[in-house]
């Protein structure tokens, strides 16, 4: 009797061991990323892989939505939001670290189309329904997805809403609108100066102004159930190779 409980304790340990080690090599460090940060990520994922040897899981969509399903329980360990709105919500909500949160990028907003034209000033006296000529305008969300808060705010301020809100097409994130573009579904769109970097199928017509809407911030933050290991890639982020890889993709980084 002894000798087979010994054989049973000894199964189950190396058992044990196994599923341990398993457990080891799936675990991952999952990222919760604004929609507009995909082609950066898909830079910055694979060289901290290759670095350190972690596992990177990124989910991109609109920051409203990721923000909902984090308060919700969502298995998030870092957060970038493309506004500090829904960071500052999961703060009050004890969702996030809050001494982990840094400022980490900014961005311009610009208007684009789908075939190339001259550039235009925007301004109160752009004829923005005249360009679109019957055709639609994408956009964001524009009560929920930061890119299409930002660009209801800057048309608000510079009068021209009311005159093309019922030609507005309003997409779950900023890279479907982006996308109706480029298919051509759609002649304009406003999206962020990063996006149209990333999609050769767009022409930047121009670049709304700084003061026409609010200042474009992406904070970054752990999640109060973030893995021990989540802390490495935050630090990553604000290191010289996402620097790089950020700068190339068109945001301006704000952290040293």
């Amino acid at each position: 009797m002894h000798l087979i409980r010994t054989a049973v304790l000894r199964t189950l340990a190396v058992a044990a061991t196994c599923l341990g080690l398993a457990a080891t090599a799936e675990a991952q460090i999952t990222v919760f990323a604004a929609a507009s940060l995909k082609n950066a990520l898909d830079e910055i994922a694979p060289a901290y892989e290759t670095e350190t040897g972690e596992n990177l899981a990124v989910s991109l969509a609109g920051s409203s939505a990721l923000a909902r399903q984090i308060g919700l329980g969502a298995p998030a360990d870092v957060f970038i939001s493309a506004n500090t709105d829904w960071m500052d919500r999961l703060a009050e909500d004890g969702a996030i670290r809050p001494e982990t949160r840094v400022e980490l990028l900014s961005n311009r907003l610009v208007l684009v189309a789908h075939r190339p034209a001259e550039a235009v000033v925007i301004g109160p006296a752009l004829d923005l329904a005249g360009l679109l000529d019957g055709g639609h305008l994408a956009m964001a969300l524009v009560d929920a997805v930061p890119a299409g808060i930002y660009g209801k705010a800057a048309l608000t301020s510079l009068g021209l809403w009311d005159g093309v809100a019922p030609m507005v097409a309003q997409t779950d994130n900023v890279r479907a609108a982006l996308a109706l573009v480029a298919s051509g579904e759609a002649p304009l769109g406003i999206v962020y100066a990063s996006d149209a970097v990333a999609d050769p199928g767009v022409t930047v017509l121009g670049t709304f102004p700084a003061d026409s809407h609010p200042e474009i911030l992406y904070p970054a933050a752990l999640t109060t159930r973030a893995a021990p290991e989540a802390a490495g890639f935050l630090d990553f982020l604000q290191g010289p190779v996402a620097r790089a890889a950020f700068e190339r993709q068109g945001f301006t980084v704000l952290t040293e």
